[in-house]
């Protein structure tokens, strides 16, 4: 056990985690040299599309060291850095001792970098410093190893000049890791505990949980219980994570493994259970935080029959992404389906780009939102996630609306752009410090319903990339909010409806109507596309009737008859109105909610 090391890489969002692992892999010949790709770690292809990591993924080396001719086992865990997947990151700090802090030399130390650091320092991981892409022409080695002295507080001989690239540092990274990182602490011979940190479905052999040993050891075919569910199992397999599942017949405190115990069902694993022997009991080991989701949507399939389809995969989803929450819901409009919590907008696209990539499901997603809570003049507190929900007008006392507090951390000559940005979406400045003369960190107090939608995305642009953003949720303040209704021929469509605050809101109707008039196929009648705040019309658009051309069989004759023919089609035409249904194709639904 002195000899096994468990650790993760975490940094910012494109910082060079994967690339470094994959120099890791290469170095202890883990992986062969032809099965080597660039992320070997991402095994999906939806991560090697976008180049970023979207799941944690752990991984066993074995590492010879010369001096001492010692064979060391590390458990490499590579973490993603985006801020929609910071609960994988939360998990994998629990399954390890030591983390390696990634810095990109050319970008230094950025938003995620700070708050992954913090998680690590909270559960007490020993951090190794590691100076990442040092072989780019525009890496600052000086400028930003100081940022990273200030920051934790190490030695200027503690940080590690390395490159994910050309693999320069990565012996002194090894060295580093058996030398700094601590050995697991546990008992082998005590009763069985072990955490469950991640699972995943296989179609052929039931649920995958990834665990991590902390005292006593786990045998092949001894019986198991999952504490949290209390159900019984056989341990069918039990083995180690390298490139493939390597089964081993026993594992000991302090070891990653997985464990196969032919589960069919996904509600029977829980992330964060603890397993422990059926002979010889351990105590419950404290699990992790229910996760809190920040962005609600209603997941709808395009054909009612497929419901039951979608709750399975959006149960073995569930297994694989524990942040995913999700209850059943009705829509007039769409039918029977999910109405599923996410951590942010990235999380929410990846999800429906993974179920229909994974479980071959067309979904529609309604208009993202958040949470409200809404007191009514009864006394009543109730918790509206849906425009449906929010009672009438006059039953609201008053309604609150969750409060971000966002880090952005930039170079000085956007702050005037961020600063407008921010106003705009109705935040507050609580902070402006200079980390260095050429960075600076802005604290913002924002309103989450206002960063749902494309606020990262403008940040971006207007920081031309060089800002970088993270948030804590704060608190719940007092708002004024308003239900937005598209009405289309004076019927509501409920699907469109929105929760926007009063400031907002015609702004929304304005877009949500002219989006609609360019998607809508035109009918034989008038088509009114409104957008109204109760009874009052806030924006208003209108699609013309396609005619037919029903005087082209009169030539010459009298004006009178050409007249009585157009009568008549306008006769027609406003008995079509009255009884004509106005059909929005599921394209236009779509389109519309990825409003800009």
């Amino acid at each position: 056990m002195k000899n096994i090391r468990n650790f993760c890489v975490i940094a910012h969002i494109d910082h060079g985690k994967s690339t470094l692992s994959d120099r890791l892999l290469e170095y202890t010949k883990t992986i062969a040299d032809r099965e080597m790709q660039d992320q070997a770690l991402d095994n999906m292809d939806l991560e090697r599309e976008r180049g970023i990591t979207i799941k944690s993924h752990a991984i066993q080396m074995y590492y010879d060291r010369p001096s001492d001719n010692e064979t060391y086992t590390f458990n490499l865990i590579d973490t993603p850095g985006h801020v929609d997947f910071s609960y994988e990151v939360s998990r994998s700090i629990a399954a390890c001792e030591g983390a390696l802090l990634l810095v990109d030399a050319s970008q230094g130390i950025q938003a995620q970098t700070i708050s992954n650091l913090y998680l690590a320092i909270e559960h007490d991981l020993e951090i190794i410093p590691i100076l990442n892409k040092v072989d780019m022409e525009s890496a600052m080695v000086d400028e930003v190893s100081e940022q990273i002295i200030d920051l934790i507080g190490c030695e200027l001989e503690d940080i590690i000049l390395a490159s994910g690239k050309t693999g320069q540092g990565v012996p002194d990274i090894m060295e580093a890791i058996v030398n700094r990182i601590p050995a697991p602490k546990g008992d082998p011979e005590a009763p069985l505990q072990a955490l469950i940190f991640d699972s995943v479905f296989n179609p052929y052999r039931g649920v995958v949980a990834y665990f991590r040993i902390l005292n006593g050891s786990l045998h092949k075919g001894e019986m198991v219980r999952f504490v949290n569910t209390g159900k019984e199992y056989e341990a069918d397999e039990i083995g180690v994570l390298r490139m493939t599942q390597e089964p081993h017949k026993k594992l000991s405190a302090g070891n990653v493994g997985y464990i196969i115990t032919g589960i069919k069902d996904s509600k029977e694993i829980k992330v964060g259970d603890t397993i422990t022997s059926v002979e010889q009991p351990g105590p419950a080991i404290r699990g992790f935080e229910d996760v809190k989701p920040m962005v609600f949507a209603g997941i709808f399939p395009l054909d009612n029959d497929d419901f039951e389809d979608l709750r399975d995969s959006l149960e073995k989803l569930q297994l694989n992404d524990a942040s995913l929450v999700y209850e059943p819901e009705t829509s007039a409009a769409l039918g029977f389906g999910f109405r599923c919590g996410f951590l942010g907008m990235l999380h929410l696209e990846i999800v429906q780009e993974r179920l229909f990539r994974e479980f071959d499901m067309d979904v529609i997603t309604t208009v993202p939102n958040v949470s409200y809570n809404v007191l009514t003049k009864k006394g009543e507190e109730l918790v509206v996630r849906t425009p449906s929900e929010l009672p009438e007008v006059n039953d609201i006392d008053y309604v609150e609306e969750p409060y971000i507090n966002a880090q952005i951390i930039t170079k000085p000559d956007y702050i005037g752009a961020i600063m407008t940005l921010c106003m705009e979406k109705r935040g507050i400045l609580t902070k402006q410090h200079y980390l260095t003369p050429d960075r600076v960190e802005l604290s913002f107090d924002l309103p989450l319903a206002e960063i749902v939608f494309d606020f990262y995305d403008r940040l971006k642009s207007v920081s031309r990339g060089y800002a970088s953003f993270d948030y804590q949720p704060t608190e719940y303040r007092e708002t004024d909010l308003v239900k937005l209704d598209i009405r289309l021929n004076q019927e509501p469509v409920d699907a469109l409806s929105a929760l926007v605050h009063r400031t907002k809101a015609e702004a929304f109707g304005r877009q949500i109507c002219k989006k609609l008039k360019e998607l809508l196929p035109r009918q034989q009648f008038v088509i009114a596309i409104q957008a109204a705040v109760g009874a009052k019309i806030i924006a208003r658009e209108t699609i013309s009737a396609l005619r037919k051309d029903v005087t082209a069989k009169c030539y010459g004759g009298d004006i009178t008859r050409k007249r009585k023919l157009l009568e008549k089609q306008k006769q027609g035409k406003r008995r079509m109105r009255q009884f004509g249904k106005v059909e929005v194709p599921q394209k236009a639904f779509l389109d519309v909610l990825k409003l800009d």
